[in-house]
């Protein structure tokens, strides 16, 4: 364009520490774990199914109890049920095995009554998503357990619970075992050592035969690559498949193993993409968001403080531009998990996870020396070149984003998006949002979430995207042109401390679903609709 700290433990889904008893050393189980000998790799990313399951004896849980938490289980021995005993569950604010299904903001997300379905039966909005666990509730977030995704599909009822290891046969998530191939986690943009995830796996591998092969998630479209020998810099959150292949000696086939990289960030991470044509400087978007409890405009050039854009958010303009640079949160000594503009972990300089953003960014916040900023522009991307792999080279085709590591809670955030210019490209594009909340992707706006398909629609009906013509973009500088009034984002706490992400898509037409679409020169001159009341 003219051109934190984290803990482990606050990652929704993304457990501290992973793995999984696997049958004879390795299963074959939903897509998470497999273990092979052939002629070639494979690629990671086909269904497997197991018939063995897993084995062993109850393990000691991480409270002292033994067994399965909540299931009902009964006495192998007698063979009756009217031995079957209750064991005690592993979380006390979690929720045992029961007879129903539940659909209140508390259990979504959850196998309330443990059939191996997560909210079948309860009715959502086009366009949400959360973080899902299949099997006891109890196991959510022990280690080796990792939550899946689920999406509310076009006719308003959720989709599949899709990745994660569950509790729920066959991944038996509980039964934690590291020492084969198992399932990793890691920030965005860290840099990561994918055979941490091989365990001993890779013990006996020739020298010079290990290889390593990522399946990224869906909607990601260019894949980084594996550098040498194994790191691997994810720029995007979600489920990665790593396929490893070694040799080992005597043996002329190659032997893989397959297992889950879970990359997700704490707090709110905001994520835009869109379409580039096969390689160029092109069309050029900019992720925006508000200020909560501001009312003022959004700004776009010049730039002003209750908005974080291109222009103020990001390492390179911070210091530049301090006088319009955001500041909506505390000053130290305030201390995470309270809102703070700067979060800096000096003891842990690794958990500064703005450290590793790409394309110098991570230098640039580094050399600041007050850790990550609340809230900040990672990246702001307008050259997209398929055919470069680097992750940190200019023109690796990635997201932007947003990220509040530490966000208020009780207040909305708004996410907007700008059509600053076409650059003479003439093609359309399909903006696209994705909200991630403590690493579970709670929204995917733009695809899907908009324009409520007519009575008589068939089951594919209301996929229309949002769409952004050439003309949308057609004034230099962004004057007269198109944007688009997204979303609004308030995390609350449960009873039990778990923190909940409201994500409420915004609407000209709340009985259409019709997108808000307005132009920068009002979007600068009044802000427009207003916030929702506080969430509960």
């Amino acid at each position: 364009m003219r051109r934190r700290r984290v803990h482990a433990a606050v990652l929704v889904g993304f457990a501290a520490t992973a793995g999984v008893v696997l049958a004879n050393g390795c299963a074959a189980t939903n897509n998470k774990f497999t273990s092979s000998s052939s002629s070639t790799s494979g690629t990671g990313g086909t269904e497997a199914a197991s018939s063995s399951g897993h084995g062993g004896a109850p393990v000691t849980s991480a409270s002292g109890n033994t067994g399965v938490g909540g299931i009902v289980l009964g006495n192998p021995d007698a063979g009756d049920a009217s031995d079957a005993v209750e064991e005690p569950i592993v979380n006390p604010c979690g929720t045992k095995c029961g007879p129903v299904e539940l659909c209140d903001e508390a259990h979504l997300g959850l196998d309330d009554n443990c059939n191996g379905l997560v909210d079948e039966g309860c009715a959502c909005q086009p366009g949400q998503g959360h973080s899902c666990f299949k099997g006891d509730p109890s196991y959510e977030h022990v280690p080796g357990c990792f939550d899946g995704t689920e999406i509310c599909t076009e006719q308003g009822h959720w989709g599949d619970c899709v990745g994660g290891v569950h509790a729920f046969p066959p991944d038996a998530c509980f039964l934690n075992d590291t020492t084969v191939c198992h399932a990793i986690s890691a920030p965005p943009y860290a840099d990561t050592h994918l055979k941490t995830g091989t365990g001993n796996f890779s013990a006996n591998a020739v020298p010079g035969t290990e290889s390593y092969t990522v399946q990224c998630p869906t909607g990601v479209s260019q894949c980084p690559m594996v550098t040498s020998p194994d790191d691997f810099k994810a720029l995007q959150s979600g489920e990665y498949t790593i396929t490893y292949t070694k040799k080992v000696q005597g043996d002329p086939n190659p032997k893989s193993c397959t297992f889950p990289l879970f990359v997700g960030a704490p707090g709110l991470r905001v994520e835009l993409s869109w379409e580039h044509s096969l390689a160029d400087n092109g069309v050029d978007l900019d992720l925006h968001m508000h200020q909560p409890l501001n009312t003022a405009p959004w700004g776009i050039s010049p730039p002003v403080p209750q908005d974080c854009g291109w222009l103020n958010c990001r390492a390179s303009n911070f210091q530049a531009l301090e006088a319009t640079a955001p500041k909506w949160f505390a000053d130290p000594p305030a201390m995470p998990p309270m809102a703070v503009n700067w979060d800096n972990d000096t003891a842990n300089p690794q958990n500064n996870t703005c450290y590793n953003d790409p394309k110098g960014g991570g230098a640039q916040w580094a050399s600041f020396g007050q850790g990550c900023h609340n809230p900040r522009l990672d990246v702001d991307n307008i050259t997209c070149d398929f055919s470069v792999t680097d992750p940190n080279d200019f023109s690796f085709c990635t997201p932007e984003n947003i990220n509040v590591d530490y966000p208020p809670v009780k207040q909305w955030l708004r996410v907007g998006v700008h059509y600053y210019n076409n650059h003479n490209q003439t093609y359309d594009v399909h903006p696209e949002i994705k909200i991630f909340c403590n690493g579970a992707l709670s929204a995917t706006l733009g695809r899907a979430g908009y324009y409520t398909p007519p009575a008589d629609a068939g089951p594919d009906a209301g996929a229309t995207p949002v769409t952004f013509e050439p003309a949308d973009g057609a004034s230099s500088g962004g004057n007269g042109n198109r944007y688009w009034i997204v979303a609004d984002v308030a995390f609350t706490n449960d009873p039990c401390g778990k923190s909940l992400c409201t994500v409420k898509p915004i609407y000209s037409d709340p009985v259409q679903k019709t997108p808000f679409l307005t132009i920068d020169t009002a979007a600068t001159s009044t802000f427009a609709p207003p916030y929702p009341p506080p969430p509960p």
